[in-house]
């Protein structure tokens, strides 16, 4: 089992908005990085843990925890003119962006991106690193676990 930090804006989706969706889960749409969609293409398993991150906000910071359930597929935003994630580019036949399926674990509180700073056994984390701007990141067992130890259990 691998561990993730995947960032949403809460406007568009936020970890009450996970809670509150059926079956608590909803299609992780939207990425537009290439970097990011290929951990999800071939580093991303079901069963993996997800630290549900609050980006673009008055306050960014993990805001909860969440589980890959499957659904790897082509995410269909791409192929929506309405949608701001609208690729041109991108075909059925060749799709070039893809999605995976996401469970609500539990809301916690917010572990504020200047707290995560403030702590040394955090300091690695990609999430932190100068210019990251990735929305998908890896998290080692330690980071995720100093997580967990910080959020208090």
């Amino acid at each position: 089992m691998a561990h993730w930090l995947m960032k949403s804006e809460p406007d568009e989706a936020s970890i009450d908005d996970l809670a509150a969706a059926p079956g608590q889960t909803l299609p992780w749409t939207g990425v537009r990085n290439h970097q990011a969609r290929n951990f999800m293409r071939d580093a991303m398993r079901m069963g993996d843990r997800v630290l549900f991150y609050h980006s673009s906000c008055p306050e960014p910071g993990i805001a909860g925890l969440a589980t890959v359930v499957g659904g790897l597929g082509p995410d269909e935003t791409q192929f929506d003119p309405a949608s701001p994630y609208f690729d041109p580019r991108s075909t059925r036949a060749a799709p070039r962006w893809l999605k995976v399926d996401v469970r609500f674990d539990r809301k916690t509180r917010l572990l504020s991106l200047a707290e995560m700073r403030q702590a040394p056994e955090l300091a690695s984390m990609r999430v932190l690193a100068r210019g990251n701007r990735l929305s998908i990141t890896p998290v080692t067992p330690a980071e995720w676990q100093a997580v967990l130890r910080r959020l208090g259990g």
